[in-house]
C-alpha cells in the first residue's frame, strides 16, 4: 500500500511538471452572494488539472503534491494572473465588477517577492487592487504570524482585500487574529454542513459571524446547499455566501454569462 501511494505520488509530481507547460490547467469560478440581496458580490477561482489521458485530477490529489515540491508557486502565479486578466476581460466586456477571490499558499507567502509578484499581476492584468481578494488559510499565517502582519499589512496599503479561509479548522491564535488586517473570514463548508442538525457545528458557525462582526470583518460562508443553511445563516447575520444551491463552480464563458444575467452594468 505504501509503495502504491508512493507510486502514485510520484507520477503526479512528474505529469505536474508539465502540467502548465502543455496548459493543461484551468481555472472555473464559483460565484460569492450577498446573504440578504443575494446579489453577486464576487468568485472564487479554483484550479482544475485535466491530464491528456488520465482525465480530471481532482485537486486534493495534487495540490498537496504541488505544496510539497514547491509547484505551487508556479501554479499559483499562472492562477494569479489568468484570474485577474479573466475579472479584467469580465467588466470590459459589461459585467458590474465584483471580487475576484484567489487562494495563496503558504510556500507562495512566505516568498520574499510575493508582494511585488501581486503587484506586477495587477499592473498586467490592468484590474484595480481593490477588486483582488487572497484568500489564504488560517494555518499558513500562522507558521509565522509576525511575518504574515508585515506582508498582510504590506497587501492591503496596495488596496487588495483579504480573507481568512477554511476558519475553525486550523491552528489560530484570536490573540493574533485582531492583529491581522484582514476583511473576510469564510467560515469552512464542514462546519456549514450539519448547521441545520449539529448544534455544535451550528454553534461554531453562529459564534465565528459574532466573533468577525465584533472585530469589524465581513463572513463567508462556504458549502451552502439548502435553503435551512441559507435560512439559519441570514438570520444570524451572515454577510456572504457561496455554495450549489447558488451555483456551481463554472468556466469562465459560464461564468460570465451566469453573473452578467444578474448583474450586468448599468
Amino acid at each position: 500500500e505504501m509503495n502504491r501511494i508512493t507510486t502514485e505520488r510520484l507520477d503526479i509530481e512528474r505529469k505536474l511538471r508539465h502540467a502548465l507547460t502543455r496548459n493543461e490547467l484551468t481555472l472555473c469560478f464559483q460565484p460569492q452572494f450577498g446573504a440578504q440581496s443575494a446579489q453577486p458580490t464576487g468568485v472564487e477561482a479554483l484550479v482544475r488539472w485535466l491530464h491528456p489521458t488520465d482525465g480530471l485530477i481532482a485537486p486534493d490529489r495534487f495540490i498537496p503534491v504541488a505544496e510539497e515540491t514547491g509547484i505551487i508557486v508556479e501554479i499559483g502565479e499562472w492562477v494569479l494572473l489568468t484570474a485577474c486578466r479573466e475579472m479584467k476581460r469580465w467588466i470590459d466586456a459589461g459585467l458590474k465588477p465584483i471580487r475576484m477571490a484567489v487562494n495563496v499558499s503558504a510556500r507562495q507567502l512566505r516568498r520574499r517577492d510575493f508582494c511585488e509578484t501581486v503587484a506586477g499581476v495587477l499592473v498586467e492584468s490592468g484590474l484595480p487592487a481593490e477588486l483582488l481578494e487572497i484568500e489564504i488559510t488560517e494555518s499558513s499565517v500562522m507558521e509565522n504570524p509576525e511575518e504574515a502582519i508585515v506582508i498582510l499589512q504590506r497587501l492591503g496599503r496596495m488596496g487588495v482585500t483579504l480573507a481568512i479561509d477554511d476558519f475553525g479548522t486550523g491552528y489560530s491564535s484570536l490573540a493574533y487574529l485582531k492583529l491581522f488586517p484582514i476583511d473576510h473570514l469564510k467560515i469552512d463548508r464542514s462546519f456549514v454542513a450539519d448547521i441545520e442538525h449539529d448544534l455544535n457545528d451550528r454553534a461554531i458557525a453562529l459564534g465565528t459571524i459574532a466573533l468577525a462582526h465584533s472585530l469589524g470583518l465581513n463572513v463567508i460562508a462556504e458549502g451552502v446547499e439548502t435553503e435551512d443553511q441559507l435560512e439559519l445563516l441570514r438570520s444570524n447575520g451572515c454577510d456572504e455566501v457561496q455554495g450549489y444551491l447558488f451555483s456551481k463552480p463554472l468556466n469562465s464563458a459560464a461564468a460570465f454569462a451566469f453573473l452578467h444575467a444578474r448583474h450586468p452594468a448599468e
